[in-house]
C-alpha cells in the first residue's frame, strides 16, 4: 500500500514535472505560428506593440519559467528519494571559477544544466504518468467494476433475466485479478522510478565528477589522518620499546666487555643475557612492524602472507586462497592489509570463535570489466560491525578505495560479520 500511495503521489506530481516542456512546446507553437501567420491570407493583424508583447511573453517569460519550474521538480524528487529511500545527494562546491552575478544568473536560467533539468522533469513526469496511471487503473478501476458488478448481480437477481448475470459475473472474476495485477505490478514500477532518477539526477557525468572530487577529497584526508596516526604510533613504540631496550643491551655488552678479563663465567652470563635481550628486541620490532609490508608477501605473494597473518590472530582462522598466478603487488599489499586489520577488528570486538579468510580471483564478466582480486574475511561473532565506533572500517574502505575497488560489510546483529574487498586485479 505504501508503494501503491507512492506511485499515486508520482502520479500527481507528473502533471507538474510536465508543466516546463508543455510550456515551451507552447513557445515553439507560438514561434511557427508568428512565422506563418503573415503568409495567410485574412491573418488578423495585432501591430507591432501586440506582437512584441507576445515575444516577450513566448521568447522570454515562458522559457524562464519553464527553467525555474524543471529545477523546483528536479528538487522535490531529489527530496522525495532522499525522504523515502534514504538516496542523499551531496553537494559538492562547484570546481569553476566564480563569475559575476549576472553571468551566474544567466547560467542559472538558460545554462546547460537548466536545459537539462527540462528534460530530466519532463522524463519523470511521462514515467510517473504512464507507471502511476496504468496502476490505478488496474486497481481502481479492477477494485470499482468488481464493486460494481456485485451490484449488478444483485439487481439482475432482484429484476432481470438469469441470462443476463454472465456479465457482471465476468466482471466480479476480472476485476479482483486485475487489481491483483495492479498491486503485484507496483514494486517492480517503484523500482523502475528509483533506478530511473538515480540515473537522470546523480549519475550524470558532471555530478560523478564532482561527487568523486569530493569523495577523493574525503578520502585523502582520512588517509593523511590515518598514516600520521601511525607514524606516531611507531615512533611511541619504538621509542618506548625496542629503544630502550636496544639501550639495555647496549649497557649489558659494555659490562660483559668489561669483565672478560677479570670474571669471564660472569661475561659468559652478561653475555647470554644480551642474546636474550636481543631476541627481546627483534620480537618488539616484529610487533611495530604489523601491519607494515612484509618480505613474505614480496617474494612469495598473498597465498604465503596470508597464513602469517593468520597465525598472529589469536582466533584460531582457515586461510583459503585459490590464486592461480599472482596479481599486481598493489593489488597484493591493499589486500593483505584489509586481511590484517579485520583480523585485528576480529580479535578486539568481534568475539569470534573461528574465523575464515579466503582469497579469490573473479572474473570481469560480461561486460567488460577487469577481473578482480576478492578477499573475504567471515567470522561467527557478535556482529554489529559500526564505522563510527572506531573499528578502523573508515581506514580499510579509504585502503581499498584508493585502488578503485568496492568495500562491502555485512554485520547483522548476533550473526557475525563477512567483510569483502573487491581489489583490481591489474592495481
Amino acid at each position: 500500500m505504501v508503494e501503491l500511495l507512492h506511485l499515486v503521489t508520482s502520479l500527481a506530481l507528473a502533471l507538474f514535472y510536465l508543466v516546463p516542456a508543455c510550456l515551451l512546446v507552447v513557445s515553439a507553437t507560438w514561434v511557427g505560428f508568428a512565422v506563418t501567420l503573415p503568409w495567410l491570407p485574412d491573418s488578423p493583424d495585432r501591430g507591432l506593440g501586440g506582437l512584441a508583447v507576445d515575444a516577450l511573453m513566448m521568447l522570454v517569460a515562458s522559457p524562464v519559467a519553464a527553467s525555474l519550474l524543471a529545477r523546483l521538480a528536479c528538487r522535490v524528487q531529489r527530496e522525495r528519494l532522499g525522504a523515502v529511500f534514504g538516496i542523499v545527494e551531496t553537494s559538492p562546491p562547484d570546481p569553476l571559477p566564480g563569475d559575476g552575478p549576472v553571468v551566474r544568473s544567466w547560467r542559472f536560467v538558460f545554462g546547460r544544466d537548466a536545459w537539462s533539468m527540462i528534460v530530466y522533469s519532463t522524463v519523470a513526469g511521462l514515467h510517473g504518468l504512464v507507471a502511476g496511471g496504468l496502476v490505478m487503473f488496474l486497481v481502481v478501476c479492477g477494485g470499482a467494476a468488481a464493486v460494481g458488478a456485485l451490484f449488478g448481480i444483485m439487481f439482475v437477481l432482484a429484476q432481470g433475466a438469469p441470462e443476463d448475470i454472465a456479465g457482471p459475473l465476468a466482471l466480479v472474476a476480472v476485476g479482483p485479478l486485475l487489481a491483483l495485477v495492479g498491486l503485484r505490478l507496483t514494486p517492480s514500477l517503484v523500482a523502475t522510478e528509483v533506478l530511473l532518477h538515480r540515473m537522470l539526477l546523480f549519475e550524470a557525468p558532471e555530478l560523478r565528477i564532482r561527487r568523486r572530487l569530493v569523495h577523493v577529497q574525503d578520502s585523502r584526508l582520512r588517509m593523511v589522518d590515518a598514516a600520521e596516526a601511525e607514524r606516531r604510533r611507531i615512533e611511541r613504540d619504538l621509542h618506548d620499546g625496542a629503544q630502550q631496550r636496544l639501550l639495555a643491551l647496549t649497557m649489558t655488552l659494555t659490562r660483559a666487555r668489561s669483565r672478560v678479563t677479570a670474571d669471564p663465567q660472569k661475561a659468559l652470563e652478561l653475555i647470554t643475557e644480551a642474546q636474550r635481550e636481543s631476541r627481546e628486541v627483534m620480537d618488539e620490532l616484529r610487533q611495530v612492524a604489523r601491519g607494515l609490508h612484509p618480505r613474505v608477501l614480496t617474494d612469495h605473494g598473498l597465498g604465503a602472507a596470508l597464513p602469517v597473518a593468520a597465525g598472529r590472530a589469536p582466533v584460531p582462522v582457515r586461510v583459503d586462497v585459490d590464486l592461480s598466478e599472482r596479481p599486481s603487488q598493489r593489488a597484493e599489499g591493499v589486500a593483505y592489509y584489509v586481511a590484517c586489520e579485520a583480523l585485528n577488528n576480529v580479535a578486539k570486538h568481534a568475539g569470534a570463535a573461528r574465523v575464515t579468510v579466503a582469497a579469490e580471483r573473479v572474473t570481469g564478466g560480461a561486460r567488460g570489466s577487469a577481473d578482480r582480486l576478492r578477499l573475504t574475511v567471515t567470522d561467527d561473532g557478535v556482529g554489529g560491525a559500526d564505522p563510527e565506533a572506531g573499528t578502523g572500517l573508515y581506514g580499510l574502505w579509504d585502503r581499498v578505495d584508493a585502488v578503485d575497488g568496492i568495500l562491502t560489510v555485512h554485520s547483522p546483529v548476533g550473526g557475525g560479520t563477512v567483510l569483502t574487498a573487491d581489489i583490481p586485479w591489474e592495481a
